[in-house]
């Protein structure tokens, strides 16, 4: 292992690094508001927490979209969303917002370990659970988990995993259960009933860190690009990203709307030992590109 140093908000802070991402950030700047999406309770919420440190005000929106309004109002300083999950994939509407907020730039990433757990009304057996709730993603990392233990009970999908909790504690019905995050059971109320029930231990997700702030390239590791282009021109791109000295973290697509064929892409890519400007400006150059963000992916351990 070796030392490097990760920029956060303009401050250089010495960390030390095993592959890639590093351990624990600091926060450098004061008196900041940051929008996620919400309820209280979420994985985002703990990821903005983590992020964070510094008593900022955290600000639960419903949507990812409403979250990142706050930001380019000006009502919030920082917006985090949920991108990307190791099983359930990328959440494309989180996708989607991201591509469309051109004037939000990605300052930050974090990778959050989840570990997803069921909960419900204190009192509650498995053989009671007739219906379980949460987030897609929390239905998909589960799914393998209720096939043994809950093959009967039907899904409901809602907006996150805490609004699943608080709807099974707004219920108070004991035939419905939620996955969602184990502090949710505490804050809502509820009795944990299995933990750990996602697929795998390596399951984990995601999340950017938005400002306004125009993107800062020189020193920092990651950066993502959006590009927009006919699907014959994507590996033109890809080639002119790898000969530029960037090597690609994740590529996602998404219908650009007009015609068939024509996509949008979100393209994170890293250099470990630091991106430049004559990087990023020799990918922007080519047609349809633009810098999304250059920031330090941390992770939660």
């Amino acid at each position: 292992m070796k030392d490097r140093a990760v920029k956060i908000a303009g401050k250089v802070l010495p960390i030390l690094c095993a592959g890639m991402l590093v351990s624990l950030p600091v926060w450098a700047e004061d008196d900041i508001s940051v929008s996620y999406l919400g309820p209280a309770g979420t994985y985002t919420e703990e990821a903005a927490q983590f992020f964070f440190q510094n008593g900022e005000e955290l600000r639960p929106e419903e949507t990812v979209n409403d979250a990142i309004d706050v930001l380019l109002s000006g009502e919030a300083d920082y917006a985090v969303i949920p991108q990307e999950n190791t099983l359930g994939g990328a959440v494309v509407n989180y996708v989607d917002a991201l591509i469309g907020a051109e004037d939000a730039y990605v300052t930050g990433e974090v990778v959050l370990p989840i570990s997803q757990t069921l909960m419900g009304v204190p009192g509650t057996k498995l053989s009671d659970i007739k219906t379980v709730c949460s987030h897609v993603q929390g239905l998909t990392q589960s799914a393998a988990w209720r096939s043994e233990h809950l093959p009967d009970a039907q899904t409901k999908e809602m907006d996150s995993t805490a609004a699943a909790a608080s709807y099974v504690a707004e219920t108070g019905d004991k035939s419905i259960a939620a996955v969602a995050a184990p502090g949710a059971a505490a804050l809502y109320g509820l009795e944990v009933l299995a933990e750990n029930v996602q697929i795998t231990d390596a399951n984990k997700t995601r999340f950017y860190v938005l400002s306004q702030k125009e993107p800062e390239e020189e020193g920092l590791t990651r950066a993502v690009f959006i590009v927009t282009c006919d699907a014959n021109r994507i590996d033109d791109i890809i080639v002119e990203i790898h000969e530029s000295g960037l090597e690609m973290v994740a590529l996602h697509d998404r219908p650009e709307g007009s015609m068939l064929g024509r996509y949008h892409y979100e393209i994170e890519v890293e250099n470990e030992s630091g991106i430049t400007q004559e990087q990023t400006d020799t990918v922007c150059a080519m047609d349809g590109v633009r810098l999304a963000g250059c920031f330090d992916a941390i992770e939660k351990h």
